[in-house]
């Protein structure tokens, strides 16, 4: 299940949904020295491992703390930017358009932290080298998910032969989360997933509700029905 564009038209234009997409591409580039295909070669040592993150918290070096910020721009395969970057593309512009472009980008910062924190909460023995975008986008739909439950996304299914059709966010969005909980796959930081879901959550409440962020922001939409 694949989302291709949600139903709601921005009079702004997200910059800086557009400037995460362009960074992560062009990280991802610089990477592999533009061999889309390849091995990452120069920001390996920039990829998050829970084990390194505790005991630097514990210890004097403090160098893989740092990884925690420069893992959410690291991403293992082109299929992997793929993915992350259509989610980001379908679902970012709205929250950015309600929320404000500046104070989008400091929560996107923060959901992506909250997400490899409780991706070491929860494996602080790891080894594994954690890396992507998927923990702070993680938090960019659960921002959606309370912001615009109603809204009208198009989704297609692959193996449908791309057959597409529309279901409500909060069905897409209330799946995506149940399947990192209850369906975990091997090699994939779900509960980063998770944790970055509920951490974009727990940010529009804290903001006051989707009634309060909204308020005010109807010129951002061209046709904002559930503002």
């Amino acid at each position: 299940m694949l989302p291709i564009r949600d139903d709601r038209a921005h009079r702004t234009i997200p910059y800086v949904t557009w400037a995460l997409l362009g960074l992560n591409l062009l990280l991802f580039l610089w990477d592999r020295q533009g061999r889309v295909f390849g091995p990452n070669l120069i920001f390996s040592d920039l990829a998050m491992r829970p084990s390194e993150v505790v005991g630097a918290i514990k210890g004097p070096d403090r160098f893989a703390i740092v990884t925690i910020f420069t893992s959410m721009f690291l991403h293992g395969s082109l299929l992997h930017l793929f993915g992350n970057g259509v989610f980001l593309m379908v679902f970012g512009p709205s929250v950015e358009a309600a929320m404000g472009s500046w104070r989008f980008a400091l929560y996107y910062l923060g959901w992506g932290i909250f997400a490899a924190m409780t991706h070491t909460f929860v494996d602080p023995h790891s080894i594994v080298p954690t890396i992507g975008a998927s923990g702070a986008i993680g938090g960019v739909l659960g921002a959606y998910f309370l912001l615009f439950p109603s809204s009208k996304i198009e989704i297609v299914i692959p193996i449908l032969a791309f057959l597409s059709f529309e279901v409500a966010a909060y069905i897409v969005l209330g799946l995506w989360f149940a399947y990192q909980i209850f369906i975990p796959q091997e090699g994939v930081a779900n509960w980063a997933h998770a944790g970055g879901f509920l951490a974009g959550m727990i940010t529009v409440l804290l903001m006051g509700g989707r009634a309060v962020i909204l308020l005010g922001r109807e010129q951002e939409f061209e046709d904002d029905d559930d503002a």
